[in-house]
């Protein structure tokens, strides 16, 4: 709070307030209403607010909790936090009072119950809640935190209702509540003219909204000595514009030209009533001039955006129904509150900063005129699928900078390996920025974690220039709640943490081949997932130029119920309508699927000209340490009686991002004979060599993950599965590791110059203690 000495303009104003989100009062009240540091304060939480989804959950409901001072470094840096996220204690246990409502008693002071040293100034209480398992958290309507503040004693002043930036209908009527403590007198200002005032707290009465438009509520009190006031403003939206797409458009950013957009957004139900724009170009201010278009079918909002400044980044959502805002499905790049502050400049220089305090949630971003990509290489043929040494690596355990230019300085190395086809783990945003990447939620936008969009455009094209193909992991299996797409028919209150809503045209309500499942499930039989599908695959084709994609997880593109192991026609299907799809955008694409399902369906996806992974890490494994009886790997082979496939078309591995590494089995499970023994580095690696020449020099595609050629011995569970591991280049300082690195090198050279290793007459023989190919 501030003293107030006059009334500034009100368009300045409601800049100000544009991006304060909605009053948590609602989904925490605190007794007292104003509390100091020095005061003990109930919280009073109603889980049926905000995202809802802890309504009807069984106690024990916990507080996670801290507190946002004067060395916070955003509103959202949290200090002094109460637990660790899984610790149950009793602290933060919150006592259940009905009704989905829970109290929790702070004290014996806030200073106090948070340990905040004196001297620092606390300025808001920070929450959020959970189940004792941590599996289902409550937040805000908008899954942010919830805060509640901290006030200086003295007169003070807190609007309840209604909530900074409600959007109504022209000609309602809006109830108003304000508390204020020591005040003598509250008075109210509607755009700036007085309406009315009261002596007593709370301060209620409503308003009549007559005209269309943005209307501020300033509410203003006084003492003997002081004057405070807050404000909230209003969107009263008037008749709802209906208008057919314009000719040539597609769904998401169209770039009309160097001072002209048109924004695209499919609602394929049909179910939402209005939406508008917000963003840099009207200073995230609804207005008519932005209130999109809505087909006469009500399946699509547009609107064309004129005057734009050439090669100027603009930051915009959709705000839906006035209770939504969303990124752009489809756009190109996003800016997110939570994690882009790590990103360092040297990865991402000039980064467009997040427009704080003027709105909530993941931004999307457009630029006219932007600079064109030069490509050196402008056609590239892929390898034959026969013929492919694959290298899976995952950009953040690959390089200390965790940066795809980085990684290109890296290609010397890996042309020296002999690979002829790199394979990127997950690229596109996915949420957070330290992850394996397999919880995707923008699909068109490279990952700014690992660089700008040009960067990763360099790196294919310097790898076409060395003859490298570049395969991308793409999650179309399922994503994660950032997504807006489920985001836009999302039911909070169902399922564990919420889940899709019944009418969600691109999701499963819930995923139906358990256990197999994550995140949220897309739905494959729907027309309007498959067109998704085809425009992501389209775009990374054409726009990065890359050579094909591996697939995550195909087992799941079904909506048959079970694990997914039988056959299934319907998901053939669907895999050859995409593959073909693909395969128009780009003839020689490689399309590698983790299928892992049932032979006579895997063969069938094999003679359409598909690539499946065939997990061989068990039995390689079980060779290497000398375990002779479980070491039958003759399935390396798409000839192999338990595949009897007609091509090559089977990518074989000893190891990828999923499997334990081979080294470390050897030095802490390896077999011993006398002083022959396989736990000892040297001998280990020795047999990595040697189950090199049965591997890369058996005809079909092959893959290697990250550093297996330099003996790679950390656990993939160290300190947790997909937690970041350590980079060890060094290991090419040790004579044994690089004699690893040159002995499959040269196998996988001999490979690649000699028709032999590509030929379709031969035979394998791998059980037991002798092993042949032939």
């Amino acid at each position: 709070m501030k003293l107030i000495p006059k009334f500034p303009g009100i368009i300045f104003r409601m800049l100000l307030l544009l991006g304060c989100p909605g009053i948590n009062a609602q989904v925490v009240i605190t007794n007292p209403p104003f509390p100091t540091v020095n005061d003990q304060v109930i919280i009073t939480y109603d889980a049926t607010l905000g995202n809802g989804v802890l309504a009807g959950e069984t106690p024990p409901v916990y507080a996670h909790t801290g507190v946002i001072t004067n060395l916070s470094t955003s509103g959202t840096d949290w200090k002094y936090v109460i637990a660790e996220w899984n610790e149950n204690t009793d602290k933060a246990k919150l006592t259940p009072i009905g009704n989905d409502k829970y109290t929790l008693t702070i004290g014996p002071s806030i200073r106090d119950f948070y340990g905040v040293p004196e001297g620092e100034e606390i300025l808001k209480m920070a929450f959020v809640f959970r189940n004792a398992g941590g599996t289902i958290v409550g937040r805000s309507a908008d899954n942010s935190d919830i805060f509640a503040d901290v006030y200086e004693a003295g007169l003070n002043l807190n609007i309840q209702s209604p909530e900074n930036g409600t959007l109504v209908s022209t000609g309602s009527v809006v109830n108003f509540q304000t508390e204020a403590s020591n005040a003598t007198l509250v008075e109210l200002y509607v755009d700036g003219i007085f309406n009315s005032s009261s002596s007593t707290s709370p301060f209620t009465g409503s308003i009549a909204i007559g005209t269309t438009g943005l209307h501020m509520l300033r509410f203003v009190a006084h003492d003997a000595t002081t004057t405070v006031s807050d404000s909230v403003w209003l969107y009263a939206r008037g008749t709802i514009p209906v208008a057919e797409l314009p000719a040539g458009v597609s769904m998401g950013i169209n770039y009309i030209d160097n001072e002209t957009v048109t924004l695209v957004l499919n609602d394929p139900p049909a179910l939402k009533q209005f939406v508008y724009l917000l963003g840099d170009f009207n200073n995230w201010l609804p207005s008519e001039q932005y209130q999109m278009n809505r087909t006469s079918d009500g399946t699509f909002y547009w609107l064309t955006i004129n005057n734009l400044t050439p090669g100027t980044e603009y930051a915009f959502q959709y705000w839906i129904d006035g209770e939504l805002k969303i990124a752009e499905p489809y756009c190109a790049k996003i800016l997110d509150p939570w994690n882009d502050q790590n990103i360092p400049s040297t990865t991402y220089p000039n980064l467009k900063p997040y427009p704080t305090g003027k709105t909530t949630g993941i931004v999307s971003v457009f630029q006219t005129a932007q600079e064109p990509y030069q490509w050196q290489v402008e056609h590239f043929a892929t390898p034959s699928p026969e013929g492919l040494i694959i290298y899976e690596l995952h950009i953040r355990d690959f390089v200390a900078t965790h940066a795809i230019n980085t990684v290109k300085d890296t290609l010397d190395y890996l042309q020296r390996l002999g690979v002829n086809a790199i394979e990127l783990m997950p690229v596109n945003e996915f949420e957070g920025n330290d992850s394996w990447g397999y919880n995707p939620a923008f699909y068109f936008a490279p990952d700014k974690a690992y660089g700008q969009l040009n960067d990763y455009k360099a790196f294919i094209d310097e790898c076409h220039n060395r003859g490298i193909a570049v395969i991308i992991d793409m999650v179309l299996n399922h994503s994660y709640g950032q997504s807006p797409l489920l985001q836009m028919y999302f039911d909070p209150g169902a399922g564990g943490d919420g889940q899709p809503s019944a009418d969600n045209p691109w999701y499963n309500q819930t995923c139906p081949h358990e256990p197999w499942c994550w995140g949220y499930d897309f739905n494959h039989q729907s027309q309007y997932t498959q067109a998704f599908v085809d425009s992501v695959n389209h775009y990374w084709l054409e726009e990065f130029k890359v050579d094909g994609f591996r697939f995550d997880f195909t087992k799941g593109f079904t909506n048959v119920v079970g694990d997914g192991w039988n056959y299934d026609a319907t998901r053939i299907n669907t895999l050859k309508r995409m593959n073909n799809h693909i395969k128009q955008v780009k003839p020689d694409a490689l399309v590698i699927l983790e299928h892992l399902t049932t032979n006579s369906e895997e063969k069938v996806l094999a003679d359409e000209g598909m690539l499946l992974w065939g997990n061989l890490s068990g039995t390689y494994g079980e060779a290497s340490m000398g375990d002779l009886p479980n070491s039958n790997f003759s399935a390396i082979s798409y000839k192999a009686p338990s595949r009897n496939w007609n091509d090559p078309h089977l990518v074989g591995y000893m190891e990828s991002h999923d499997e334990e590494r081979c080294m470390f089995k050897n030095l802490n499970e390896g077999k011993s004979s006398d002083s022959y023994n396989i736990k000892e580095l040297t001998t280990a690696l020795n047999r990595q060599e040697l189950t090199g020449a049965f591997f890369f020099t058996v005809p079909g595609p092959k893959m290697i993950w990250q550093f297996g050629e330099l003996g790679y011995d950390v656990s993939i569970d160290d300190p947790c599965r997909v937690c970041a591991k350590p980079m060890h280049w060094e290991y090419q300082q040790d004579w044994r590791r690089a004699y690893l690195y040159n002995v499959w090198s040269s196998l996988i050279h001999l490979r690649r110059s000699y028709e032999v290793f590509s030929t379709t007459d031969f035979t394998i023989s791998a059980s037991g203690a002798y092993k042949k190919i032939s």
